[in-house]
């Protein structure tokens, strides 16, 4: 490439890499899927919202924290994960299950605070599924946690323990050990909370997020392929933390499968 041709192309690019050294590469990404792709989420809210009164005909479960487990396809390792849910040492919770369509086994646990819904079809949207789970219930706080990992028995009570102190934050979340598929340790994530830091690099993920229940605790609609990036657990943490002050708890509460074939693992990329 002749020297002419850099100089266009770096004059051609200043913008964006201006645009990146002064709010982050996951920021412009997003405002970028909000043009190309907004138009995505009208029609999911739609199906959401459909979902949403057809199971909002009973009383919603109320408690101190609702887990919401979104789940697809993967019987065994849901059972495991409701499991490490109802086994917490905080008991004032609900566990709410929600399939993406598939069924769901007939042997999950007999339960009171069990609470599990199918959907119509298949969404195949990670964030509206979670949407319907935030929003068939009535907490004080919210908690996450994926159908293929586990927590801690004391994960809620270290979230709890500092949501709930004098002057406490809105939301927290716990260091997260990612296990590869043999179960081996892969390493620890473990890093305060940075909002700056937060629009460059991805740095925590929601199965270790409990936060205040507020009207910016939804996930956004927009469909998300592979090739789209940041995850919607990405946008959720930065935009709720806009007004909300989220911190770290240093405690390794999440156990975090990291499957090498699937494009969430690398988070930096």
């Amino acid at each position: 490439m002749s020297a002419a041709r850099k100089l266009v192309r770096a004059v051609a690019r200043a913008p964006w890499e201006l645009g990146k050294w002064l709010f982050g590469w996951h920021v412009l990404f997003e405002l970028r899927n909000k043009v190309l792709l907004g138009h995505t989420a009208r029609a999911l809210r739609r199906a959401e919202d459909a979902e949403v009164r057809r199971f909002d005909r009973q009383p919603r479960p109320t408690a101190l924290v609702a887990t919401v487990i979104a789940t697809y396809r993967r019987p065994e390792a849901l059972r495991a994960a409701v499991a490490s849910a109802l086994t917490q040492t905080v008991t004032d919770q609900v566990v709410i299950v929600v399939d993406d369509g598939a069924g769901l086994p007939s042997d999950l646990p007999d339960d009171r605070r069990l609470v599990t819904v199918s959907l119509s079809r298949n969404i195949g949207i990670a964030g509206v599924v979670r949407n319907v789970g935030i929003r068939l219930t009535d907490s004080r706080f919210v908690a996450f946690l994926d159908d293929d990992n586990l927590w801690e028995p004391d994960h809620l009570e270290c979230a709890l323990a500092a949501l709930t102190a004098e002057g406490g934050p809105d939301a927290v979340y716990t260091a997260l050990r990612r296990v590869l598929p043999d179960g081996a340790e892969k390493d620890v994530l473990s890093v305060p909370f940075n909002r700056r830091l937060a629009a460059r690099k991805a740095f925590l993920d929601t199965n270790a997020f409990v936060a205040r229940r507020t009207p910016a605790l939804l996930f956004s609609r927009i469909r998300r392929t592979p090739e789209v990036l940041p995850r919607e657990d990405w946008e959720l943490v930065h935009r709720y933390s806009r007004r909300h002050r989220v911190v770290h708890v240093p405690t390794v509460t999440v156990q975090y499968l990291t499957n090498p074939s699937s494009y969430y693992t690398d988070w930096q990329s």
